[in-house]
């Protein structure tokens, strides 16, 4: 046996059960041992920035680890990006890359760099595995730390001599020791922050990606119904998992961009719950800096103790399991007698301006399908005609998505909906080939921009290559339209004119349907929104990749 056989052992003990990679010299025992070993699929990629987005993807649909393997210094370079949306996310990956033969590192061989420091900022741990006899330990400690919440990325650096090394010892190869981490928070705390809930008038439930990872969507719909507060999520760079089902009567979407924004909507409320959540993480410095308004009282409940009070001083934090958090706060506001008569009216309040809101957004996609190109609203109007209840969609166009689907209600499922919080562009459509691997009887759509799907376009190959049915809408309006709005915002009027460099993707324009076929993927161009509606209809029973690509206005 050899090193990386016994690598692939502790992984096994784990669960894990398929690999990704994209190899180098250095991976190469990797990849021949698998010759030998059916526990594992191989999941193959042919660049790094969509192989770790398929990775996560994986990771956070399945809940399994997603063991993921890049060529040492060059192919982690290519890996940061997609690492750092993980390490935003708190996505429990194992990232691997070979290293090169320790009795050459010291003449400075090619390829050879500090891959341990490379990933240390965005993992929870990094470490070089130098002895064989540490494999089991270091693998194990990995998975544990990296499924210790607040979860998130790991990194293993693998020599090549160390991998072909034989094993001389009877090694230990059972799995890690996973504890139960439902710990509920301090008794106290609970009284204090239900005090706080039950004497509010006005009170509004700020809600993260960290609810969708520990499965408390029902107990966060629970806790909304008796306190009739709305429910805002993330604001949109940064809102990722759903927290709630978008067509639950309480959820209000994601918070605006902006600080005073958002200041904005939570002005009136007296107090906030927010849970799971970083409060509130900014993109562009405004004024007025502070999102909160005064006199609001923040009750912050989460599993990630240092967002407790990071940035926002609570009235009263609450470090635990969420939804061990949420059902203790559910029983102890009910035996505080809420639901209220005005926790009921503010509900059907709340479900009043949701079907306002839904007719006008159906009014106004009406008024503008004969737009050509098409306006974003209807293309997202076309799509989410035909979304059927189990869809899970990858969301990597931000301008062009503006949580359509959400404020239609047309995602039934919270779970079922990913959109990177990290902003390092190339996620898309490598995580809906992930989501699509950990769910393969469910239909998906990604849903991506035309200027992020450049950098992990290669995912194509990878959707030909296993033959994953997944669906592409292209979004595209030949331009990188964020970095106008953020332009406007920055006041910098010259981002509008046409001649500013770096923004608009013209001369020439990008052919994305030749593209998709040259990677093997059948490809159409639509500009028409009945069609679109057809085409995506049809094809959640291909069977195949497909991409479209549909022009829209910029």
């Amino acid at each position: 046996m050899t090193g990386i056989e016994l690598f692939l052992d502790v992984l096994a003990a784990a669960g894990v059960t398929r690999l990704f990679g994209n190899p180098g010299t250095t991976e190469l025992p990797l990849n021949d041992a698998l010759v030998r070993d059916p526990r594992f699929v191989y999941c193959f990629g042919v660049q790094e920035i969509p192989l770790v987005a398929m990775a996560d993807g994986y990771t956070m649909a399945s809940g399994c680890t997603g063991v993921v393997n890049v060529h040492v210094t060059c192919g982690l370079g290519h890996a940061m990006g997609m690492l750092y949306n993980a390490h935003i996310e708190g996505t429990p990956l194992l990232l691997t890359a070979g290293q090169q033969d320790r009795r050459l590192r010291l003449g400075e061989p090619v390829i050879e760099g500090d891959t341990v420091r490379m990933a240390a900022p965005w993992t929870k741990w990094s470490y070089e595995i130098s002895r064989v006899e540490d494999i089991p330990t270091a693998v194990r400690r990995a998975l544990q730390i990296a499924h210790t919440p607040p979860t998130g990325p790991v990194f293993l650096s693998l020599p090549i001599d160390v991998q072909m090394e034989e094993v001389r010892f009877q090694p230990d190869r059972s799995p890690p020791h996973w504890i139960d981490r439902r710990v509920r928070p301090p008794a106290g705390a609970l009284e204090h922050a239900a005090d706080l809930l039950a004497a509010a008038k006005a009170p509004v439930i700020l809600a993260g990606s960290r609810v969708a990872e520990a499965d408390a969507a029902l107990e966060l719909a629970n806790l909304a119904d008796r306190l009739g507060a709305p429910v805002y999520s993330e604001s949109t760079p940064s809102h990722g998992r759903l927290p709630l089902a978008p067509s639950h009567p309480l959820y209000r979407g994601p918070l605006p961009l902006w600080s005073p924004q958002i200041r904005q909507v939570l002005d009136g409320f007296d107090v906030a719950l927010a849970v799971g959540l970083n409060v509130l993480r900014l993109y562009i410095y405004c004024e007025p800096e502070e999102p909160l308004p005064p006199g609001l009282r923040l009750i912050h409940l989460d599993n990630s103790p240092r967002e407790i009070g990071k940035n926002y001083p609570p009235a009263c934090g609450l470090w635990g399991d969420l939804r061990c958090g949420l059902a203790e706060l559910n029983e102890r506001l009910a035996a505080r007698g809420c639901p209220t008569a005005a926790a009921e009216h503010r509900r059907r309040e709340s479900a009043a301006a949701r079907r306002v809101e839904q007719r006008q957004l159906h009014e106004t996609a009406a008024a503008q399908a004969s737009d050509r190109p098409l306006a974003p609203l209807v293309l997202m109007h076309a799509l989410s005609r035909v979304l059927p209840p189990r869809i899970a969609v990858v969301e990597e166009a931000i301008t062009t998505h503006q949580n359509v689907f959400e404020r239609l209600g047309a995602i039934h499922d919270p779970r079922a909906f990913f959109a990177h919080r990290g902003w390092a562009l190339g996620w898309g459509l490598g995580c809906a080939l992930g989501v699509k691997l950990a769910w393969p009887d469910r239909p998906v759509l990604g849903l991506i921009g035309d200027g992020a799907a450049l950098y992990g376009i290669q995912a194509l190959w990878s959707a030909a290559h296993h033959r994953l049915p997944v669906t592409f809408v292209i979004a595209n309006n030949a331009q990188y339209k964020i970095l106008r709005v953020c332009g406007d915002v920055l006041q910098l009027p010259q981002l509008r004119d046409a001649r500013c460099p770096g923004l608009d993707i013209t001369e020439p324009l990008v052919d994305y349907v030749g593209l998709a076929r040259a990677f093997g993927v059948e490809a159409h161009r639509v500009t028409d929104p009945d069609e679109l509606s057809d085409r995506v209809q049809a094809s959640w029973t291909r069977g195949e990749p497909l991409l479209l690509d549909v022009p829209i206005q910029a």
